[in-house]
Order: structure tokens, then C-alpha cells, then sequence
């Protein structure tokens, strides 16, 4: 597959994401993030502890542990997929919890190559985004690697709304230069398309059926901002 050009920072004007709300986090820097039936459920970074949160009135319905830091999150319908980091070199996991039974028993499924983060799901796949590698990995069941788009950039986040990604990608250097990109992974080289700019160092990207939501880790703060036409 070919690779995109190298994201070029600072170059440009975007719109910035039309934002809806900023709610104040319950707990400390928000670092997972998605929606699951019909609600938002978030994991703490520096707690490794898991929050299902009524969206409406913004209220902390359930919390548990996390059996390690929660990167990550994305809803699959009947259950939420976290990718975990765990032990001491921070080793990354994909653990499945059902919501009112817990994480299925036994180890989770390892990353390729022990690294990754953000989630998404097609309704058949995952698919898991690599930092250091710029890239998103299609997985089967196994956790093997069955696809892959390259995005020139740093991702921090990425959800499918209509059968197209829409991703977080930048860098967090210098400030921070974060976009929100738009792409369709059923074409042979995805054309990634820069729709908007947002104005912080925002962490995951989930989506309730209406509007995006992301995380201000820095600000403890989570983000509800509409979807750019």
C-alpha cells in the first residue's frame, strides 16, 4: 500500500470543531473513551479504573478496576473491548468486558508486536492504532493483523460512523497539532481527508449516534463536538 506523506504541521487552515459541551470529568485524566448502549463508559489513565456515566445527567452509574492502564476503548454491541496496558513495560492487551459479568477470564489477546492503543470496530473487525507506527491494523479474531492504512501522523484516536473512519491524528510536540481527518477503509489507498482542528491534546474518539466525543486529558475534561459535514 502506499504510503501518505508525512503529516505537515502548522501548514494550512482548518475549522476548529464545533463544540457542544465540555463536561468536567469525574476522575482523573480520561484516557479511554466509548459509547455503549446508550451510554459513556471512560477509563482513567492514572486510576486504571473504569466509569459508565449517565450522558444526561452526568452521573458516575458504576466503577471497577481495570487489570491495567485502559488505553482504550470501542463497544461491539454486546460488549466493550479495552486494550490494556499491563506489567511493568506497559505491554498492551485486548481484553473483552461484558457489562454486569466482568472481563472474560484468562490472558487477553496481545497486540502485534506488544504495542497499541485506540480502537474502532466495523461490525466484524477491530481495528487498533499503533502511535509510533502511524498506522491503523484491521484484526481478525486472533488478534492477527489483516489490513493496514498508514496515516503519516501520530493517532489518538479513531471511531466508524457509516462505514468511514474518522480519526484524531498530529502530534502532541510542540503544544500539540491535532486534526480531525475523515477516510474509507473499503478503498485500495484511502484518501485521508483533514476536516477540522482541535484546539488541545485530545485522547480517544467515540460516537452515540448524534455527535463525536473526546477526552481533554490535560484538563480532565470530556469533549461532546459535532460531526463536520
Amino acid at each position: 500500500m502506499d504510503q501518505p506523506d508525512e503529516l505537515e504541521f502548522g501548514m494550512g487552515t482548518l475549522p476548529i470543531i464545533d463544540e457542544i459541551k465540555q463536561h468536567v470529568s469525574p476522575a482523573t485524566t480520561p484516557q479511554a473513551l466509548a459509547w455503549h448502549d446508550g451510554q459513556l463508559w471512560f477509563g482513567s489513565r492514572d486510576l486504571r479504573r473504569l466509569y459508565r456515566m449517565s450522558p444526561k445527567d452526568w452521573k458516575v452509574e458504576e466503577e471497577l478496576p481495570a487489570p491495567g492502564i485502559p488505553w482504550a476503548a470501542v463497544s461491539t454491541g454486546d460488549a466493550i473491548w479495552f486494550t490494556l496496558g499491563e506489567g511493568p513495560d506497559d505491554d498492551r492487551y485486548l481484553r473483552r468486558y461484558v457489562p454486569g459479568k466482568g472481563f472474560d477470564d484468562g490472558p487477553g489477546i496481545p497486540c502485534p508486536e506488544l504495542t497499541g492503543s485506540y480502537l474502532s470496530y466495523d461490525g466484524q473487525n477491530l481495528y487498533l492504532s499503533q502511535w509510533y507506527n502511524h498506522r491503523i491494523v484491521k484484526l481478525d479474531s486472533n488478534g492477527n493483523i489483516i489490513g493496514e492504512t498508514a496515516l503519516g501522523a501520530e493517532i489518538s484516536g479513531h471511531v466508524f460512523v457509516d462505514g468511514l473512519i474518522y480519526v484524531l491524528r498530529g502530534t502532541e510536540q510542540n503544544g500539540g497539532d491535532w486534526r480531525l481527518a475523515r477516510l474509507d477503509p473499503r478503498e485500495a489507498t484511502p484518501k485521508i481527508e483533514d476536516l477540522a482542528q482541535v484546539p488541545f491534546q485530545c485522547r480517544s474518539l467515540a460516537w452515540d449516534s448524534q455527535h463525536l466525543w473526546t477526552n481533554h486529558r490535560e484538563a480532565d475534561r470530556i469533549v461532546c463536538f459535532t460531526l463536520p459535514k
